[in-house]
């Protein structure tokens, strides 16, 4: 499983005008599904999601996970992060799992990441989606459960 976190003041989902979750102060994590993924892959993410330590504490050092700031999560599926653009100007989706495979992965890391004691929102599977957000730092991680980056 591919992710993008990032740190942000607040951020929000919109399906056809309607918002269909919504944070404050928190993480916007846009995930991506591989066609090798399992049920360890999502688990390896949401114990990265909720440990990582990327708030910063009273000295302001980055030292601080999301549930240590009373943070939220905002999980979007996002199939595009498996994209291989390295031939062409078309990306290539092979990489990515079946919409099937993809959302019972998806589902399970957002469960995995509320078992946490976690507040989660989501995006709504395979809708176009709005996604607005204040990006605080700005702060961008990159996680790959492969750890090809």
């Amino acid at each position: 499983m591919r992710a993008v976190v990032q740190r942000v003041s607040r951020a929000e989902v919109r399906v056809e005008g309607r918002v269909t979750g919504s944070i404050g102060r928190g993480l916007l994590v846009l995930v991506g599904v591989s066609r090798d993924d399992g049920d360890e892959d999502a688990r390896l993410l949401a114990d990265k999601v909720a440990n990582l330590r990327i708030f910063e504490d009273a000295a302001g050092k980055m030292n601080l996970a999301v549930g240590e700031i009373s943070g939220g999560v905002l999980l979007v599926s996002q199939f595009t992060l498996l994209g291989d653009g390295r031939k062409g100007n078309r990306p290539s989706f092979i990489d990515a799992a079946a919409p099937e495979a993809a959302n019972a992965l998806y589902e399970r890391c957002c469960a995995l990441v509320r078992e946490k004691g976690l507040p989660v929102a989501t995006g709504v599977f395979r809708a176009h989606m709005d996604v607005e957000l204040v990006n605080d730092g700005p702060v961008t991680i990159l996680l790959d459960t492969k750890r090809l980056f």
